[in-house]
């Protein structure tokens, strides 16, 4: 069990007042708090040891190197990769989504066939349509039922022999579904496909282990997860990157340069060229140890505990109706009230100090299957309460009142 108020006296921001009203911060799927000690970390690279890395023979330049890299083992030892150079450092998951999409187009020919699910982000649809024009593939979709959960016996229909990549989300930002990747990968890899997991969603509530759920790609970025904006992973078996081309070309990524001919460096540093967000890819260990420490065990039940008892209390209002109900879910609710705009009821709770989403939060093929222009979401983290669940309920009753 978690000690929730000492959970909470660990995020300064929990503190604030928005609007005069103590904040309620239910947009955790878009970005989480920071703790303090993350904060200070941040702070403490910066005031200790900021120097480029990978470059300088001094004493900073090897305290910057070391500490960067030993973060790298931190997050490899966090998704139980295989090696160390098989985690990249991007600039979060959209980077990590397009370096994978760009190097696939050497390895796509006309008519071969790309496969995302309708549950994705615009960031894990749109690089791969580019990559569909580039190379003149086909782009397929694995569609969806009414609950928000994928019809896997339409998935076999679509996979042949011309699949070449298969990706999808683990856990889609909109709705909350917890896809069957497992099931997913094993499926694709019968036909000779590759895998890329768009993990974003997933890393916030779970520790995914990728040689188990044998994924060939796995991104994610740091910022849903306690850490720093500007930074994120693009995991990669070793074979795919060695396959893979560079995204791109600059400092820190060759192993020499002519002007008649450049060789490339190893893994991981083939795909990290130019000065890298050093303080994220520290302070991204930071939050990770932090995670860890707090234990993923516990940030799943309560986390549980929040979605029943929000879907409880929501329902409880009338003309209330919630857009994706999968069986398997975490802490994410999306849902309408008849008659109301999404962001009509966004702009009003945010008066009383309530922090939602609304809008089609980069999904719009899912808003356009139920025919919606968008939803309220509110998105729980382990530090959030029972108790500002109800303070967002008599908001939205409020909010109502108002509106109706």
């Amino acid at each position: 069990m978690l000690d929730i108020q000492k959970i909470r006296a660990d995020f300064p921001i929990l503190s604030e007042k928005v609007n005069g009203k103590t904040l309620v911060y239910f947009d955790n799927g878009a970005t989480s708090q920071k703790p303090q000690v993350v904060i200070d970390a941040i702070s403490k690279y910066y005031q200790e040891i900021n120097a480029n890395i990978h470059r300088g023979v001094h004493t900073l330049s090897q305290l910057a190197t070391d500490a960067y890299e030993i973060s790298r083992g931190k997050i490899q030892n966090h998704i139980n990769a295989k090696f160390s150079h098989e985690v990249l450092f991007t600039s979060g998951t959209t980077f990590g989504i397009n370096l994978v999409a760009n190097g696939f187009t050497s390895l796509l020919k006309e008519g071969d066939e790309v496969i995302v699910s309708a549950l994705e982000h615009h960031s894990n649809i749109v690089p791969w349509q580019m990559l569909c024009e580039r190379t003149r593939a086909v782009l397929k979709v694995i569609p969806m039922n009414e609950k928000g959960e994928l019809i896997m016996e339409e998935y076999d229909k679509l996979l042949s022999d011309r699949t070449k990549i298969v990706t999808v989300n683990h856990i889609s930002n909109a709705l909350g579904t917890v896809n069957p990747i497992k099931e997913i990968i094993s499926k694709a890899h019968a036909v000779g496909a590759a895998v890329l997991i768009d993990g974003a969603q997933a890393v916030p509530h779970l520790r995914p282990d990728v040689q188990a759920l044998d994924c060939d790609f796995y991104v994610f970025s740091g910022h849903k997860m306690c850490g720093p904006t500007g930074i994120g992973i693009l995991y990669g078996k070793e074979d795919w990157l060695n396959k893979l081309p560079p995204y791109q070309g600059g400092g820190d990524m060759i192993k020499e340069v002519t002007f008649e001919k450049t060789t490339y460096a190893g893994l991981p540093f083939k795909f990290e060229a130019g000065t890298p967000n050093i303080a994220g890819g520290i302070v991204l260990g930071t939050a990770i140890d932090y995670m860890n420490e707090v234990g993923f065990e516990n940030i799943q039940a309560q986390e549980l505990e929040l979605l029943e008892y929000g879907t409880k209390r929501l329902i409880e209002i009338e003309g209330l109706n919630i857009v994706g109900t999968a069986e398997n879910k975490t802490s994410v609710i999306s849902f309408n009230i008849k008659g109301i705009h999404p962001y009509d009821i966004g702009t009003i709770v945010d008066k009383l100090g309530i922090a939602v989403r609304t809008g089609h939060h980069c999904a719009q093929p899912i808003m356009n299957h139920f025919n919606i222009p968008g939803t309220i979401r509110a998105s729980f983290a382990f530090y959030n309460t029972k108790e500002e669940i109800d303070a967002m309920i008599e908001a939205i009753k409020k909010a109502v009142m108002m509106l109706s």
